[in-house]
């Protein structure tokens, strides 16, 4: 398969931006599975059935290498690629209350302005947690040479993000939906990272169902992992535009200060 084509059922079509592959030639498959966490009774659904493809040439500019090293950019693919596992469990929530700084959503309270600027004249939005497991990272951790385990990190790092890219096109054409922005607790200092706990109330027992726990310090273990609330929107939303952070090699969108007047902050 050629790099910006995704399989679907088969078939195969252009998509210029995307390296995963879908696996979901069933119909049975497509849905997924819903689970039923059993502390909440909520309905969760997993998405498991995700092959990632890593793009060798995209994963040597990543890590800034010449092509001279594309082979051993190659070899690190191959020790990643059965190393990762990805699992995204997602349900469809509601806004049930909203003011100026908060936002219930299924009767659970974010406490975030943006957040609740961003869900004005919302009523459906998607809380998540997705990973790709723990068997890279532990893998990585295990080499000797801190070179090799940074390569396999940042790969590890391109194969969540492409999982997000999946995620995004599944909400898209499920859910039948335009455009689409999210949110993630501590990606801002209005919505910090202890609204983690609340994310993860809202999704029941995350650990059974994903594999994904909270420390002590409410960060999440598998660390390639990542949480949030995505949401439709007419005007694309980035945390990065309400960010100071200088030299942020993640940043999606440059800091912009017109928005202070919008979000109030």
């Amino acid at each position: 398969m050629t790099n910006g084509e995704w399989k679907e059922n088969g078939r195969i079509a252009d998509r210029s931006e995307v390296d995963w592959d879908f696996r979901e030639r069933h119909a049975e498959q497509y849905r997924n599975s819903f689970k039923m966490d059993s502390v909440s009774n909520r309905v969760v659904e997993l998405l498991d059935k995700i092959t990632v493809q890593l793009n060798p040439k995209k994963v040597l500019r990543q890590l800034h290498l010449g092509t001279e090293r594309l082979e051993d950019v190659q070899e690190l693919i191959d020790i990643a690629h059965p190393l990762i596992h990805p699992k995204i469990i997602y349900q469809v929530s509601y806004v049930t209350d909203r003011n100026e700084n908060t936002v219930d959503i299924d009767g659970i309270r974010f406490t975030s302005r943006v957040l609740s600027v961003n869900l004005d004249g919302i009523e459906r939005v998607f809380p998540y947690v997705m990973t790709i497991g723990r068997e890279l990272e532990t893998v990585a951790t295990s080499f000797g040479n801190l070179v090799k385990q940074f390569y396999l990190e940042t790969i590890g790092d391109m194969a969540l993000d492409l999982v997000g890219e999946y995620f995004e096109d599944h909400l898209t054409r499920k859910y039948g939906l335009g455009k689409i922005s999210e949110m993630n607790p501590g990606s801002l200092e209005d919505w910090p990272i202890t609204q983690q706990e609340n994310l993860f109330a809202l999704l029941g027992n995350v650990e059974d169902l994903a594999g994904v726990k909270l420390t002590e310090s409410l960060l999440m273990i598998p660390r390639k992992s990542v949480s949030g609330i995505y949401f439709p929107t007419e005007v694309t939303f980035y945390s990065c535009q309400l960010c100071l952070r200088k030299n942020c090699e993640h940043r999606q969108a440059p800091y912009d200060e017109s928005l202070k007047d919008k979000y109030g902050i």
